[in-house]
């Protein structure tokens, strides 16, 4: 068996694993050694024995008994009986480890991650790296955080879930409410890394936009009727968007803008079942700030073209969003839409301000906005600044290839 076959194994399932492993053992660190224990332990056996039926529960018992193995090793375990202790407690339910099981373990451990005891950037960075596997270096580069910091921020995390006891499951009814939020928040970004990759060559992540798309409905499934509503709100944000997936990227990988794809490209079923989703939401009237975005993506989803889209009902959308959550990237994307209804020079004029502000000097899509406005105003010098900057910004292959290509078009254009 190759090695590559039992790396493909790693990438699809190790997360899975890991999660299972977490709830048997109770102990990140311990789970952590577990899971690279059982891979190793494969990679010596599967080549001779052949691929098991089932890797994901031969993985998931490899790593119990290793972890057992490194308990009983363990020399702070001063005495026999500590070490049987924490043995008996280690479950043992492999054989259920399947697809169809109702208790999906990913889900709890989100929960765990999103704790109210963590502080929301641990929540997030924890969730990234254990759940769904991005290296410290991509979350860093994500949060425009130093990678050392970030790696600390995700040893205190788990220090504080192993100190405060913090239990490894979905929290009972009482508490849902507390921290819903975190967990809408920290899916909605695990969704956006797969969607619009944070750097690398890649520009989208399919396997974290499904992943994330998994984990909503998984949630959605686990509310009840009246506390989902802002679940299938986000539900919906995220099909629309991957509705777009495939006609994002040209042959090449190359980033193509919303008003040059072909629709016909569109998934109608995702474009159908966002769609619904939405009007489900907004009808329970307990909808939040997930839903009025997937609003605005639906009316985007529903229009024809560029030219036939309804940029006035968009602007009120995000009138109404911006209430309902102020912050400088909503008011950013509010101007883009100004531009489309209004013109150039009225969504220049607010894109500017924006950025006097200060609070988005370092987002690269703000200056790529203001850059594409003054192109389109014919304001050269201007463009290939705000181009440069976005471009300074920027760590994603595809994303820079297109403002290259945008720049260099400028560079030969008279002033």
């Amino acid at each position: 068996m190759a090695q590559e076959t039992i790396g493909a194994i790693y990438r699809d399932e190790s997360r899975r694993v890991l999660a299972t492993l977490l709830r048997l053992l109770g102990d990140f660190d311990l789970a952590e050694e577990a899971l690279h224990e059982a891979f190793r332990a494969a990679l010596e056996q599967w080549p001779r024995e052949g691929l098991p039926a089932n890797p994901r529960a031969w993985l998931v018992s490899a790593g119990r008994f290793k972890a057992i193995d490194a308990i009983r090793r363990d020399r702070r375990c001063v005495s026999q009986e500590l070490v049987a202790e924490r043995v008996e407690s280690i479950a043992d339910d492999t054989g259920t480890v399947d697809d169809e099981g109702i208790e999906d373990d990913r889900l709890r451990l989100v929960f765990t991650c999103c704790h109210p005891a963590l502080s929301p950037d641990a929540q997030v960075a924890l969730t990234l790296r254990e759940v769904c596997g991005l290296t410290t270096e991509e979350i860093a580069s994500a949060f425009l955080t130093p990678a050392p910091t970030l790696a600390q921020r995700i040893v205190r995390a788990k220090a504080k879930i192993r100190d405060a006891g913090i239990p490894y499951q979905v929290p009972a009814p009482e508490e849902r409410a507390e921290r819903l939020d975190s967990v809408l928040r920290v899916i909605y970004l695990v969704f956006n890394e797969g969607y619009a990759a944070s750097a690398g060559e890649a520009l989208m992540r399919h396997d974290l936009s499904a992943e994330a798309i998994r984990l909503a409905r998984l949630l959605i499934e686990l509310l009840p009727g009246g506390e989902a509503a802002e679940a299938e709100g986000l539900l919906a944000l995220m099909l629309l968007h991957e509705s777009r997936r495939t006609a994002r990227a040209g042959p090449e990988g190359d980033l193509v803008l919303l008003e040059d794809q072909d629709r016909s490209l569109w998934n109608r079923d995702l474009i159908r079942e966002g769609g619904e989703l939405v009007e489900r939401a907004l009808a329970s009237r307990r909808f939040g700030p997930y839903t009025l975005q997937a609003a605005i993506a639906a009316v985007t989803a529903e229009a024809p073209s560029m030219a036939e889209t309804d940029w006035r009902e968009i602007v009120g959308l995000y009138d109404v969003l911006l209430r309902v959550e102020p912050s400088a990237v909503v008011a950013l994307n509010r101007a883009v839409a100004v531009a489309m209804r209004d013109g150039p020079a009225a969504g220049l004029v607010l894109v500017d301000a924006l950025l006097a502000a200060g609070d988005l000097d370092h987002y690269r899509f703000a200056h790529a906005a203001r850059a594409d406005l003054c192109r389109r105003l014919g304001r050269v010098g201007e463009a290939q600044a705000a181009y440069r900057r976005a471009l300074e910004l920027t760590r994603q292959e595809p994303e820079r290839r297109f403002l290259e290509r945008r720049l260099a078009t400028l560079d030969r254009t008279p002033c």
